[in-house]
C-alpha cells in the first residue's frame, strides 16, 4: 500500500526513497506494544522535516483482520479520509505494509506541520499570556470545529490528548490540526463517532464551564444543530 497524496501547502518534497533511506533521530524510540514493536524517527532532508513510523508485528485485530493487521494501514486510511473531509492533518507521503518471515512490517512517512505546535506545548511554554482567556477560547473553538468535521464524516479519532492537537497562529484565525490517528475508526453514524470523542474530550479537558462552551460553540458550527444531541 502506498500513497503520495499531499494536503500540505508545499508543492514539492524529496523522493520518498530518499526519505526512507535518510538517517533520523528517534522522537519515539521503538517500544513493545500490541504484540510488536513501533517507533518514530524525525528525518531532516533538504531543509524539510519528516516523520517515519516503523513497525514490526505491531497489529490491530478486527472482524476483517481477526489475525491482526499493521496499525500503520489503519492510520494511513484515517489520514486519507481526514484529508478528504477537509480536516487538517499531517500530509501522508507514503505507507507500506508487507509480510516478511511471518511478521508484518510497516512504514509510514508524513510531512511535519510547518508553523504548528501542540496545544500541550503551547500551554507549557505559557505563550501569549497577554491574550489570556480570549486566546484560550479561540483555541478551544477552533479545536471543536476541526473535531466536528472529522466526526461528521463518521470518523472517530479515539485518542484525544492535547499533545495530539496542534495549533498555528500565523493567520488571523487560529488553525488546528489533529495528529496520531492510529486508533481512529469509522463508525456507522456521525452520532456514534461524535459521542465517543466528545466523552473523551470532556473527561480529559479540565476546562472551565466557559472553556467547554467555547469548544462546544466551535463543534456546533461544523456539526450543525444536531450537535446538541451529543454535547
Amino acid at each position: 500500500m502506498t500513497n503520495n497524496n499531499s494536503t500540505s501547502l508545499r508543492t514539492s518534497y524529496p523522493r520518498v526513497e530518499d526519505i526512507l533511506n535518510a538517517p533520523g533521530n528517534w522522537v519515539e524510540p521503538p517500544n513493545i506494544r500490541r504484540g510488536g514493536e513501533s517507533g518514530v524517527l524525525r528525518v531532516e532532508l533538504e531543509g524539510q522535516t519528516f516523520y517515519k513510523k516503523q513497525q514490526v508485528g505491531h497489529v490491530y485485530r478486527s472482524l476483517l483482520h481477526p489475525f491482526g493487521y499493521p496499525t500503520v494501514a489503519r492510520e494511513a486510511k484515517a489520514l486519507r479520509a481526514a484529508a478528504s473531509l477537509g480536516v487538517a492533518t499531517p500530509s501522508l507521503l507514503h505507507a507500506e505494509v508487507r509480510k516478511r518471515d511471518g511478521d508484518w512490517h510497516a512504514v509510514m512517512v508524513t510531512a511535519a506541520l510547518d508553523g504548528y505546535l501542540s496545544v500541550e506545548d503551547y500551554y507549557a511554554r505559557n505563550l501569549d499570556q497577554s491574550l489570556g482567556f480570549r486566546r484560550h477560547h479561540e483555541i478551544l473553538e477552533a479545536y471543536g470545529r476541526e473535531l466536528a468535521r472529522l466526526n461528521l464524516g463518521r470518523w472517530q479519532h479515539g485518542c484525544l490528548y492535547l499533545k495530539h492537537v496542534f495549533v498555528d497562529f500565523s493567520e488571523a484565525c487560529v488553525k488546528v490540526a489533529l495528529l496520531d490517528l492510529e486508533k481512529a475508526r469509522k463508525r456507522l453514524t456521525a452520532k456514534q463517532a461524535g459521542h465517543h470523542d466528545l466523552r473523551q474530550v470532556k473527561r480529559r479537558s479540565g476546562w472551565s464551564a466557559e472553556g467547554w462552551e467555547a469548544f462546544c460553540r466551535g463543534y456546533r458550527y461544523s456539526f450543525g444543530q444536531t450537535a446538541e444531541l451529543l454535547l
